[in-house]
């Protein structure tokens, strides 16, 4: 779309099925705690790639081929995990992220009212690197919160928090907790960026690395303490020094390791969050890293 107005447009068609979505999720998670973040990904990855559906797509919106294929091209990135995406997305686009939390809160609502239940949604803003970046979306999502609330009639609460996936947020976590009720941080991302490989790619080279024992392992799938644990250490206590109260987890592959598990109770993480079939695997070390730092 090149205007907001066909944006918003675009935006109004997929707002029932978003609602549809996080209904779904609230409606089985009934009044436990429920995070959802705002469109994270670059748009490129939305758009088709190949000819018959570049072509299908154009016939569906009633415009050229070709104008397609320019917007597409457009929007291509030669580094998409340090691109448009996150939080810049909605800076660039707000009408985004205010479909996406309206979506959030009317269902919330709905199903808190259907069930007669409390639920309390907890949106999550990813990305982030600057203090004003999460003020700007802040605002923009607290609007559309409180748009929804009084619309309703309802009476509901609600959080606002955001990821530490960029080094940038780790070191100013002070500033950052003042906006954010609480951060979860997107060890993925944050891997990436404190090695300044990705993940994608690493996979070429870290075979010689293992093999000439510079990493004994994979950064990907245990969290390295001594870099990117540092970080995460040093925003948990930037973070709680500004919000003493601040919820503190972690999402990503690391949420499911046994050492970075106990890493994470140790540094006084509340939770960790990772794939369904490794939560078995998180529970039993979990307990284990709580006995043992009772034990201590």
């Amino acid at each position: 779309s090149k205007t907001v107005e066909q944006r918003v447009r675009a935006l109004n068609k997929l707002l029932p099925m978003q609602k549809q979505d996080f209904k779904g999720i609230f409606e089985v998670m009934g009044e436990l705690p429920v995070t959802i973040r705002l469109l994270d990904p670059p748009l490129h990855e939305f758009l088709p790639q190949d000819d018959e559906d570049i072509k299908a797509i154009a016939k569906e919106m009633f415009i050229p081929v070709e104008e397609l294929r320019a917007t597409i091209t457009s929007l291509h990135e030669f580094n998409p995990m340090m691109g448009h995406r996150g939080c810049r997305l909605a800076v660039s686009y707000p009408e985004i992220a205010q479909m996406q939390t309206r979506a959030i809160m009317e269902a919330a609502i709905e199903v808190s009212q259907e069930k007669g239940i409390s639920i309390v949604p907890e949106i999550m803003i990813p990305l982030v690197g600057e203090i004003k970046e999460l003020k700007y979306v802040k605002e923009v999502v607290v609007k559309t919160c409180e748009e929804v609330i009084a619309e309703k009639g309802a009476s509901i609460k609600y959080m606002v928090g955001t990821m530490i996936e960029i080094p940038r947020a780790a070191l100013t976590a002070d500033e950052i907790a003042a906006e954010a009720e609480f951060f979860s941080f997107g060890t993925n991302d944050l891997t990436q960026m404190t090695f300044g490989f990705s993940r994608d790619d690493a996979g070429k080279f870290l075979d010689d690395y293992y093999n000439k024992k510079i990493y004994e392992f994979d950064p990907f799938a245990r969290l390295d303490q001594k870099g990117v644990g540092k970080l995460v250490k040093m925003a948990v206590e930037l973070g709680r020094k500004t919000r003493p109260d601040i919820k503190l987890g972690i999402c990503g592959e690391h949420g499911g390791d046994p050492s970075s598990i106990k890493f994470c109770h140790d540094t006084g993480l509340n939770y960790v969050s990772c794939s369904p079939f490794r939560v078995p695997i998180a529970r039993l070390a979990a307990a284990q890293a709580a006995i043992l730092a009772k034990q201590a």
